[in-house]
């Protein structure tokens, strides 16, 4: 059994899983360029995708993400429950939203906010506000001071940032819908209301996907790389942000959505203290697409 002390350790990269899982859920849906932005917009105005949450043997729960266009408008909303043994080792609740606009250079951002309850010992509000690209304000309640030895971050390290939701595989697109790698190939600047980092995504290999159900996937996947950066907002000596950062094992697949140019991620993988994290995606249904559904 894990112990208490064990999942405190655990926590910041039970977090990172449940940001990675929001994060990257939309990451193919937001184009780069004005064109496939007009065209995409059309064929897909809602994208709704469910994750499952393991860590280690342990299942921690749900994540239901749900992507709305409006013109060049899109609203993001994740809501999800992660608990071990029912509550009584972990528990955590949390709601979390990104607005912004696409344009011709990819999304701007306009608000990113998160509200979670740790279990009812801990809980915590944070709003930020983008203006082109740039963090114009943090609110945190409640809120707390840095903890001792904690990296400052500065106001040039705030510009030309995105938010955790919208801040992930923002460049998945491909008109080649049997696997295109080239959707691994960037490197994306976020910040997430306390720390700044940045997320390196490369190739790696293709595969194909079994189907393990009927209401399952099955097909063509790329595998991409993801390094983590950290850069500022954060303690140096933070077991949970070396692991991550000296880490070559983060993973993300993705697969072609049929009837639009987006890439989703269909499995995330990445490491913590008490065994690997992964985020599957056991349903997609996408609104408005020529045809609504993640498969080949």
């Amino acid at each position: 059994m894990l112990g208490v002390g064990t999942m405190r350790r655990a926590r910041y990269c039970l977090s990172f899983t449940a940001v990675a899982a929001l994060s990257c859920a939309v990451g193919g849906a937001l184009p780069g360029d004005g064109a496939y932005a007009e065209n995409n917009l059309a064929a897909a105005s809602r994208i709704t995708a469910v994750y499952r949450v393991d860590i280690g043997s342990f299942n921690l729960g749900n994540f239901k993400l749900t992507t709305t266009f409006r013109g060049d408008d899109y609203e993001m909303r994740g809501e999800g429950r992660f608990t071990i043994l029912e509550g009584l080792i972990y528990e955590w609740r949390g709601v979390t939203a990104s607005t912004g606009r696409v344009t011709s250079t990819g999304p701007e951002p306009a608000m990113y906010a998160i509200n979670y309850s740790d279990g009812g010992k801990k809980s915590e509000r944070l709003r930020m506000t983008f203006d082109g690209r740039a963090v114009t304000g943090v609110s945190i309640v409640p809120r707390t001071r840095p903890a001792p030895r904690t990296i400052p971050v500065t106001k040039e390290q705030l510009e030309g940032v995105l938010d955790p939701m919208s801040g992930a595989f923002l460049t998945a697109k491909s008109n080649n819908p049997n696997g295109d790698l080239n959707v691994c190939n960037h490197t994306l600047p976020v910040f997430d209301g306390r720390q700044r980092f940045d997320l390196v995504v490369s190739p790696k290999r293709t595969v194909a996907v079994k189907r393990t159900s009927r209401a399952g996937y099955g097909g063509p996947a790329v595998v991409c790389g993801v390094k983590f950066i950290p850069i500022a907002g954060h303690q140096p000596d933070n077991p949970g942000i070396r692991l991550m950062a000296q880490s070559n094992e983060i993973e993300v697949w993705l697969i072609p959505v049929r009837g639009t140019n987006m890439y989703v991620p269909y499995r995330i993988v990445l490491p913590t203290p008490v065994g690997y994290g992964t985020a599957l995606v056991t349903s997609i249904h996408v609104s408005g697409a020529r045809r609504a559904s993640a498969e080949p």
